[in-house]
């Protein structure tokens, strides 16, 4: 098994900046990498020779984290070159990062999955770059983290218990797992990436709620948690409806996915004394800690929606499951926000898989 040293992190946000830290501190080679245009980002960084680093009560300056803006000197001797980017700009560092790996390097999608390495390989294939590349996704980020990138800190509250992965295609998962693993504790192999997306809770948890606290989000975004203060008994059935038609979308395609409460105790985010869920999500001594968001145009709903709930309305189309809670947290997000999430959202079309059933879907992972 090839053993693991350097790890190239791509994009300086919450969980780039937070996996150099993190990483660097237990010993591996790291590049943390973004655009030259995002060189701001990686300033106070390379100006303290390293970044600040708080988790568990305790403060910890992690000295020696390189910093780059050129992609081919950031890959050039990476084992795992992993992304933490958001969804919606796969594309963008695709278009810059495809050029210059070779197919003996793990592309790591670490962030919450949106089909990126389907986007990835088709970014690619646009440019004529037709390389056999070596992908692998996770449901969600590993850390429950913010980062200021102005003061070179990172606030980690949670290194996630469990990750899933699949690799694409799937019949490279158990090596893309023997990789991973060796840099993060409790990577646990799936299926397939069709599984992983499932798996990204985001889009059932995020939206809704925003939605539903959209006057609050506006008028006190800055003094607003949705964590503590967006669920209540009633509304939290909006997030059930949700995790129910994902689940019977997973069924359909042959997964028994955790419930709503029970895969975020063993990840580590719920404390393990089960209650109602808006009070699991209030009393979490990870969630309660985290603030916002403030914008109604936020990750929390643009990317959640974009990414997240319109590509599970067609998976429910494909595999004939109704999903009308979905839908009208998709329109509604659509009215409230201004953008037609229906028309910019991750599509089986946008992927280049519509004209596939749910077996062929299956099959082509």
């Amino acid at each position: 098994m090839k053993k693991v040293k350097n790890v190239t992190i791509i994009a300086a946000g919450n969980g780039g900046i937070t996996a150099a830290a993190d990483l660097k501190d237990r010993g591996f080679d790291v590049i943390l990498y973004d655009l030259p245009e995002k060189s701001h980002k990686l300033e106070t960084i390379i100006e303290n020779n390293g970044i600040l680093l708080r988790y568990n009560g305790e403060e910890k300056f992690v000295s020696g984290v390189e910093c780059s803006t050129d992609i081919d000197h950031a890959v050039r001797n990476a084992d795992i070159i992993m992304f933490t980017i958001p969804g919606l700009l796969v594309e963008k560092y695709a278009e810059v990062v495809a050029p210059a790996v070779s197919e003996d390097q793990l592309i790591y999608f670490n962030n919450a999955a949106s089909m990126s390495g389907i986007r990835f390989k088709n970014k690619a294939k646009e440019m004529n770059i037709n390389h056999d590349f070596f992908i692998a996704e996770s449901n969600s980020l590993t850390y429950a983290t913010r980062a200021d990138a102005k003061k070179g800190h990172v606030d980690l509250s949670l290194k996630v218990k469990e990750t899933l992965i699949a690799a694409l295609p799937k019949e490279k998962t158990n090596t893309a797992y023997e990789l991973v693993s060796q840099i993060y504790d409790g990577i646990i192999p799936v299926e397939d990436i069709w599984r992983i997306t499932l798996e990204n809770a985001n889009p059932e948890v995020h939206p809704g709620p925003c939605l539903l606290n959209a006057v609050r989000i506006e008028n006190h975004g800055d003094q607003f948690s949705l964590y503590r203060d967006g669920f209540s008994k009633n509304s939290s059935n909006l997030l059930k409806a949700i995790a129910k038609e994902r689940r019977a979308i997973a069924s359909a395609f042959g997964y028994k996915l955790e419930d709503i409460i029970e895969s975020r105790i063993n990840r580590g985010y719920f404390a393990d004394d089960k209650k109602d869920i808006h009070l699991m999500f209030r009393e979490s001594p990870v969630f309660s800690n985290i603030d916002g968001p403030s914008s109604i145009k936020s990750r929390y709903v643009v990317e959640d929606i974009e990414n997240g709930l319109v590509l599970w309305s067609d998976l429910g189309r494909v595999a004939e499951v109704p999903t009308p809670a979905i839908d009208s947290v998709i329109t509604l997000g659509s009215i409230i926000t201004e953008l037609d999430f229906k028309k910019i959202g991750l599509t089986l079309k946008k992927l280049k898989l519509d004209h596939l059933n749910l077996s062929e879907l299956k099959s082509f992972v």
